[in-house]
């Protein structure tokens, strides 16, 4: 599915939706490492943006991202539309990142 058929928005411009197939999700479970705690640690001493942080939750929410897409076209969708993330604590360090949306089929208006 190209990227660029995945919105937030609950339409596609310039498309319109001839089949909904539902919700569909992506979820990943990570936890962190003792070392990239650490690592983190010590960024914290200097202040500013913590990367090593930054970097697993953007890896994260990326992986779910692509889980999504894939169940939605495991399903025959073309699109994704009212895409949202969610995150949960499951135990100390273990976040659960959670991409869902509404899987569907679309043809361009003519």
């Amino acid at each position: 599915m190209d990227h660029a058929m995945v919105t937030t928005n609950i339409q596609l411009d310039g498309y319109r939706v001839v089949r909904n197939l539902g919700v569909v999700r992506g979820i990943v479970v990570r936890s962190r490492s003792l070392i990239g705690n650490i690592g983190a640690g010590i960024q914290i001493l200097f202040g500013g943006n913590i990367s090593l942080y930054s970097e697993l939750c953007e890896r994260t929410r990326r992986d779910a991202f692509e889980l999504m897409i894939r169940h939605a076209e495991e399903l025959g969708a073309n699109a994704l539309v009212a895409v949202r993330y969610d995150a949960t604590d499951i135990a100390a360090g273990v976040t659960e990142v959670l991409a869902y949306g509404t899987a569907c089929v679309v043809e361009p208006i003519r």
